[in-house]
């Protein structure tokens, strides 16, 4: 099973890296539809607060402060397992599936040595229109996640 997430507006950084590593995880700084509603249309709520524990049965209760064991926690918890096929495969701002875009379509929309140096991995995001690419900063964040055991 591969879970969807809510994290809670403590859990800013791991929302992130759960995108990621191609998670669909859904993070705000409030929230147009209740944690109930979330809960209904399947996702499985991470939060800091321990008062939520009590009230809420389909909530994970995230006990670190560090990006790297709150992933842990996720992975000992059988929440998430790691792919490296699925990393990089969401927008990590809009949490959108990224989409293959056309050669030429990119062409004045990406740095020319980005473009001549591997046009077939740009990705873009449909909804924000960012484009992105295998470059230092994703080595770095492979690097990251390496250093996290996964």
């Amino acid at each position: 099973m591969t879970y969807r997430f809510l994290a809670d507006t403590m859990l800013g950084k791991l929302a992130k890296w759960l995108r990621i590593m191609g998670y669909d995880t859904i993070y705000r700084s409030s929230y147009k539809m209740g944690i109930e509603e979330n809960i209904a249309a399947g996702r499985l709520i991470l939060s800091r607060n321990t008062r939520l524990t009590d009230t809420h049965s389909h909530l994970f209760l995230i006990r670190s402060d560090r990006v790297g064991d709150q992933l842990h926690e996720l992975s000992e918890g059988g929440y998430i397992i790691p792919q490296k096929s699925q990393w990089f495969s969401r927008c990590p701002v809009c949490n959108v599936v990224l989409e293959d875009v056309p050669v030429e379509a990119v062409r004045e929309s990406v740095p020319e040595y980005v473009f001549y140096h591997d046009k077939t991995a740009i990705r873009t995001c449909p909804t924000c229109g960012r484009y992105f690419w295998p470059g230092s900063h994703r080595d770095r964040m492979i690097q990251q996640i390496k250093a996290w055991g996964f």
